[in-house]
């Protein structure tokens, strides 16, 4: 295997782990996005009265 054909098979190995990684990171982070989605939904009760008395003016 000469210089070159060695330099693109760690180039192309280590751009597959980099991309795997950010994949790992990117899974993670969307992870993290829903659970607090679900925190916040959770948390906010619902107001008895929206949505029941509307108030125009003229």
């Amino acid at each position: 295997m000469n210089a070159i054909q060695l330099q693109q098979t760690v180039t192309f190995s280590v751009t597959k782990q980099v991309q795997e990684t950010m994949q790992a990171q990117a899974a993670i982070l969307l992870e993290g996005f829903a659970q607090t989605q679900q925190n916040i939904q959770a948390a906010q009760a619902p107001h008895p009265l929206i949505g029941k008395v509307l108030d125009v003016r003229v």
